[in-house]
């Protein structure tokens, strides 16, 4: 979404609900459009057709705080989401001065949440882990002819692998989005951030976030990684379904820079580097020359 549309759309959807627009500060513009208001007031505007997901999130807010774990707040007082032109708004309370989660924070806010008792004012959707993967790969201009008919191959391989993943936790509330960035932590404790991907689904899902980070990127180290499985008390690499989840995970991160290299050239090489990798072309893991998406 570009800047003036987002902002026709957000000054549209603060009319409705009653909150002047005035002086907001674009804080992120993409897919989704982020906003800051006077009064520590943050506006999010979805994709189109994304009102259902919206309308999920704002739900999953305020279930979570009547179990007690911590996440972005909605504005109770508006009611939300507000849809224009097909655009989901949502209206959150800015959060106050924080920092990353360690990994023994995020292992601690993730058991709380994986101990929850499932909503039942609504009802949250399956764990949907190939979401929009089909659509990035198809779309992704700079991959070769060869290299989009592994990925494709290797996203159907994985779909089969999916539905049969041997016995692990009790299926649970799950975030779905779990890594480091979406655990920051306040002075008074560790917020979750990015509910989009909530869902129900096998636990192993989210640790599997963590775990990546010792076995494919080598960005955090052993004794870190063992201070998450303390505190989670549980080892997802020891599980025997973790392949399968972390060659998931590998997959979407490689199509997503795969998807950005077709908008900035400058990711071209990143996204061929992701590629090689999985494909077994740039020897075993961990991968440490891959570099984030700025």
């Amino acid at each position: 979404m570009t800047g003036s549309a987002a902002e026709i759309v957000l000054k549209q959807a603060c009319a409705q609900v009653g909150i002047p627009s005035a002086d907001a500060e674009p804080l992120r513009l993409g897919e989704n459009a982020i906003f800051r208001l006077p009064g520590r007031v943050v506006v999010r505007i979805g994709r189109a057709g994304q009102v259902g997901a919206a309308r999920n999130e704002v739900a999953v807010s305020r279930w979570l705080a009547e179990v007690g774990v911590r996440a972005v707040e909605v504005l109770d007082e508006v009611a939300q989401p507000v849809e224009i032109d097909g655009a989901p708004v949502t209206f959150w309370h800015e959060l106050p001065e924080h920092r990353h989660g360690t990994p023994r924070e995020v292992a601690t806010v993730l058991k709380r949440l994986h101990a929850s008792p499932l909503p039942s004012a609504f009802e949250l959707p399956p764990v949907a882990p190939f979401v929009r993967l089909v659509e990035r790969i198809d779309g992704a201009a700079t991959l070769s002819a060869d290299d989009r008919a592994w990925l494709r191959h290797q996203l159907s391989r994985l779909r089969e692998a999916f539905d049969g993943l041997p016995d692990g936790l009790p299926r649970a509330a799950i975030h779905g989005d779990a890594w480091a960035g979406n655990v920051v932590v306040a002075a008074d404790g560790p917020i979750l951030l990015d509910l989009e991907r909530f869902s129900v689904g096998p636990p192993e899902w989210d640790l599997v976030s963590t775990a990546v980070r010792l076995s494919t990127f080598g960005t955090m180290t052993a004794e870190e990684y063992a201070g998450f499985v303390e505190s989670y008390s549980h080892d997802v690499l020891e599980w025997d379904g973790f392949e399968v989840l972390r060659d998931i995970r590998e997959l979407r991160v490689t199509c997503y820079a795969a998807q950005r290299a077709t908008e900035n050239p400058a990711l071209r090489s990143e996204a061929s580097l992701r590629v090689a990798c999985l494909r077994g072309l740039r020897g075993e893991r961990p991968w440490t020359d891959w570099k984030p998406l700025t």
